[in-house]
């Protein structure tokens, strides 16, 4: 942009915001780089005297930074990626809330959303602007937005989904000076390729996947390839989704519901996710009132729910939010999805991390952070050494089958621990 081109939008920004203001826009790479930037960099004059308020998903930019909390106020449900830096700081307020009730809150009014800023794919031949990489909780603050700004980038997929806009449903519209983020990523290692054979060794032709981002899940996924007839119902998916249908291995066919189309809220992915999701028709995004609603998950038959985890203890609760001290994570719509796939049929409610991290066993005899999944709702937890079925299983039994998928070199300590928090429950080790 020239300097004209942003004094001129500096000037439009300044003319729709308020003080007070809550603005949301695309988390990870559905951000809008050429609007946030702008927000981030005239703050001071878009607050007017006042502050702003933004809503915080996960980072992959950078563009939101510590010293911003002089006019704008952090609030989010994460603080994973960049956002990290944010909760270091102290200026990051986190919402401990599950993934799947944001949308309610934003229509109820306990989570304002007055501006709404778009990365927007460049319209079809009807005039229809797509949303693009992401729908998930964008839909509800959409219909509550005073304002809602947009920016064409002509590099987003133009995806199918519940939500279309026409020009005259923005208040602003301007070009994109940035091409799209893409997801930072790295080839899975031994040990997530060891996680991924035993988790693809409980897939079955016909199952539908929920897989969050990472690289277990993307060693998952190449493991599946020889698989036929599965689908996709996720909150988000990357480049190994896209893969997985170059390979033949994704049809959508045997889907119980949405049969045919993969269903998911945000693509987090690079070019290859990009070209394979623009103007496809056996994908569709949605918000994430429905890519996490209990009965739409509840009722996809086989649904295989893979999601991950910072440390497990020994009877199978999950912590996934903190780590070191550290808020990293989030309550996110891991419960959502291993709650779905525990009443779907056929279901597998999985929480796959490796075994050890920095020196250090991820099971554990305490969690050193929050339950953010309770032990009444895990399933199978997947390490490298293999797989412990929780379901179903007292106190004594998931003890031991959690033993025998730590880190070898942590057992004697953690079986020592077993002793006493099983007398404290009433229980006996077996």
């Amino acid at each position: 942009m020239t300097h004209e081109t942003h004094s001129f939008l500096a000037a439009r920004l300044q003319a729709l915001l308020r003080a007070g203001d809550t603005l949301w826009w695309g988390q990870a790479t559905a951000e809008p780089l050429t609007l946030t930037r702008a927000v981030t960099a005239h703050r001071h004059a878009l607050a007017q005297g006042g502050r702003l308020r933004v809503f915080v998903g996960i980072g992959n930019s950078g563009t939101l930074t510590p010293a911003q909390a002089d006019a704008i106020d952090f609030f989010g449900y994460t603080a994973s990626g960049t956002h990290q830096a944010l909760a270091e700081a102290g200026v990051l307020d986190i919402l401990p809330c599950h993934y799947s009730h944001i949308p309610g809150l934003i229509r109820a009014g306990a989570l304002p959303a007055d501006v709404a800023l778009l990365q927007v794919a460049p319209p079809d031949e009807q005039g229809r602007y797509s949303l693009g990489l992401a729908h998930d909780y964008l839909v509800a603050a959409l219909e509550k937005a005073r304002v809602v700004i947009g920016e064409v980038n002509p590099a987003v997929p133009w995806t199918h989904g519940s939500v279309y806009l026409k020009a005259g449903d923005f208040a602003l519209l301007v070009d994109a000076e940035h091409a799209p983020l893409d997801a930072p990523g790295a080839a899975p290692g031994p040990v997530e390729q060891a996680i991924g054979r035993h988790i693809a060794a409980l897939v079955q032709d016909g199952a539908t996947l929920q897989m969050g981002i990472g690289k277990i899940p993307e060693a998952a996924l190449s493991a599946l390839h020889d698989r036929r007839d599965l689908g996709l119902h996720s909150g988000a998916i990357g480049d190994g989704m896209a893969q997985l249908a170059e390979a033949g291995a994704l049809t959508n066919a045997r889907k119980s519901i949405d049969a045919g189309v993969g269903i998911a809220g945000i693509l987090m992915g690079g070019a290859l996710l990009r070209r394979w999701a623009h103007r496809n028709p056996q994908l569709a995004l949605r918000g994430s009132d429905y890519t996490h609603h209990p009965d739409v998950l509840a009722g996809q038959n086989q649904l295989v729910a893979i999601n991950s985890a910072i440390e497990v203890d020994l009877t199978g609760q999950i912590n996934a939010e903190v780590a070191g001290g550290a808020y990293v994570g989030a309550v996110g719509g891991a419960v959502d999805f291993l709650r779905g796939a525990a009443r779907s049929r056929g279901g597998l409610p999985i929480v796959a991390l490796p075994a050890t991290a920095k020196g250090a066993s991820r099971i554990v005899a305490r969690l050193s952070g929050p339950v953010s999944t309770p032990r009444c709702d895990a399933g199978l937890i997947v390490t490298e050494h293999g797989v412990a079925d929780l379901r179903g299983q007292p106190l004594s039994r998931r003890v031991r089958r959690m033993l025998d998928i730590a880190a070898p070199e942590y057992r004697a300590g953690l079986e020592r621990q077993a002793h006493q928090i099983l007398r404290r429950e009433g229980a006996a080790f077996k």
